[in-house]
């Protein structure tokens, strides 16, 4: 979504850090181009112009432009007030769900995704938060809206208001108010009716069920792809409805994200989440920390954490941590790895979390190192047998012949995979030798088990960005065990060190 502005601001700050010393010249002529950048990232004009105004404040004092590192300072002003900007004056509380029946109303134009986000966030609270939820869905227009939501429950695991034809929104909210009193829920979740724009009959619709619904949190789902033109729809609907929050759909797409700058400055109503994709579990909170992060090319080490941690079981991180710490490492561990990685969100995904990686995806892409790539790894390593997995010095030239045919790929891919493997198994080697990853098992693995990011002070997390960016950049491109905070080392392709050598 940031990617255009991502790759814009980078390119300002990467000139800025190389100079020894900045004027005040210097820093107005950056922020000039800082201002063109927002503005055509859709960015509204008011919201560009203080944001501006607020950063040459504090980029153009004596401390600044004297200070060791002048540019540095510079980008850290800059992140600050992206922070500020998309965070208002604090963070975003948490739902209020502490009252069962808790009710969500979720509204919102028709065709910006809210049924769909309406089941995402209740997969979210019940496995996230262990609560027992309740979908009902107030659509009467849209054909087959009803059962749309009923068919994501069933896909979830959670209830839905049985359908009875002829009701009116009204109605289905006073009876799913009654369902979940006697049934036990925690949360009940109000899906209502869209249109294609802003008119009486829906604020008319929203506020009676509104009136009749007393909800704890009315969540506005804004398409993040719209532009300014979502900033109008919130301020619409927070003057006659009243919302409590925003979620902005689409935020995995090539929109320019100037509508989650604007939006909490205009409306001074807080993004509460972001959808990520068409999956069931394509949503985040939106933490203003992270976004200010990726957007300047600094990446998001705690999602890359928790991503790992979410996609990967402790005893099989352990198993493998101890292989590596002897120096192990065949076909099946390199197998578990870029499955791994394709479960973390596959290369881009992964690169976009990666500190001063985030600006290679482009490169990264053209070079062909993408999720294609990983795939045609693992088909090779599939059309391997047992043996040869765990022993790929096993592979001449007619066991070659046979594993590339059986994968649909040439002999040289089979190469490429080889020569990675073998930069891999030599670094598990050296660590192992070392005691390097025995400290690491120890550390990450040990009593205190796997480390929580959401605990850990900057600091800690700056160590976590520091190792990954290590780890990242040398020891044949890939990233030993436990660095990073992740509970095992993600391989990244060999050819990608050599991208960042280039660079």
């Amino acid at each position: 979504m940031f990617e255009s502005l991502s790759e814009r601001l980078g390119g300002v700050f990467d000139r800025l850090t190389k100079q020894g010393a900045l004027t005040e010249a210097d820093v107005v002529t950056a922020l000039r181009e800082v201002r063109v950048a927002l503005l055509e990232a859709d960015v509204s004009l008011p919201v560009a112009r203080d944001f501006i105004k607020r950063v040459t404040e504090k980029a153009t004092g004596a401390a600044v432009t004297k200070s060791v590192t002048p540019g540095q300072m510079v980008v850290k002003i800059v992140h600050d007030e992206l922070i500020r900007v998309l965070s208002g004056d604090g963070p975003a509380e948490a739902l209020k769900i502490d009252n069962p029946p808790a009710t969500i109303l979720m509204v919102g134009l028709q065709g910006s995704g809210k049924t769909t986000t309406t089941a995402k966030l209740a997969k979210r609270l019940k496995e996230k938060n262990g609560k027992k939820v309740l979908l009902a869905s107030l659509d009467t227009n849209r054909p087959a809206a009803m059962e749309q939501l009923a068919i994501l429950g069933t896909q979830i695991g959670v209830d839905t208001l049985p359908i009875v034809k002829g009701e009116s929104a009204v109605q289905i909210a006073k009876r799913a108010k009654t369902q979940a009193n006697l049934g036990g829920y925690d949360v009940l979740f109000l899906d209502t009716a869209g249109r294609l724009h802003i008119d009486e009959v829906l604020m008319d619709e929203v506020q009676a069920v509104r009136d009749i619904a007393q909800p704890r949190e009315t969540l506005l789902v804004v398409d993040g792809l719209t532009g300014q033109d979502a900033v109008n729809v919130a301020t619409e609907f927070d003057g006659k409805v009243g919302i409590s929050g925003v979620v902005l759909t689409r935020m995995d797409g090539d929109g320019r994200g100037g509508a989650a700058l604007s939006m909490r400055a205009i409306t001074g109503k807080p993004i509460r989440f972001v959808g990520l994709g068409e999956k069931m579990d394509a949503i985040e909170p939106f933490e203003a920390e992270r976004v200010a992060g990726r957007i300047l090319g600094m990446g998001d080490i705690v999602a890359l954490v928790e991503k790992a941690q979410e996609t990967f079981e402790a005893e099989q991180a352990e198993r493998m941590a101890k292989r590596f710490a002897k120096g192990l490492f065949n076909m099946n561990d390199l197998k578990m790895q870029l499955e791994q990685m394709l479960k973390m969100g596959g290369m881009q995904g992964l690169m976009g979390m990666m500190p001063g990686m985030g600006k290679m995806s482009a490169q990264a892409e053209a070079a062909g190192l993408n999720d294609r790539m990983l795939h045609h790894q693992i088909a090779l390593i599939n059309s391997m047998t047992k043996k040869e997995r765990a022993n790929p010095d096993l592979l001449q030239a007619s066991r070659k012949k046979r594993i590339a045919a059986g994968a649909g790929l040439d002999v040289a891919d089979l190469n490429r995979l080889l020569k990675q493997h073998k930069q891999m198994a030599e670094m598990m080697k050296k660590m192992g030798k070392g005691g390097m990853m025995k400290n690491l098992v120890k550390q990450f693995l040990g009593k205190g088990g796997m480390p929580d990011p959401s605990k850990m002070s900057p600091e800690q997390l700056a160590e976590l960005a520091k190792g990954v960016q290590q780890g990242a950049g040398g020891l044949g491109g890939g990233l030993p065990p436990g660095i990073g905070g992740l509970p095992l080392g993600i391989t990244l392709p060999a050819g990608l060190s050599g991208l960042m050598k280039k660079k």
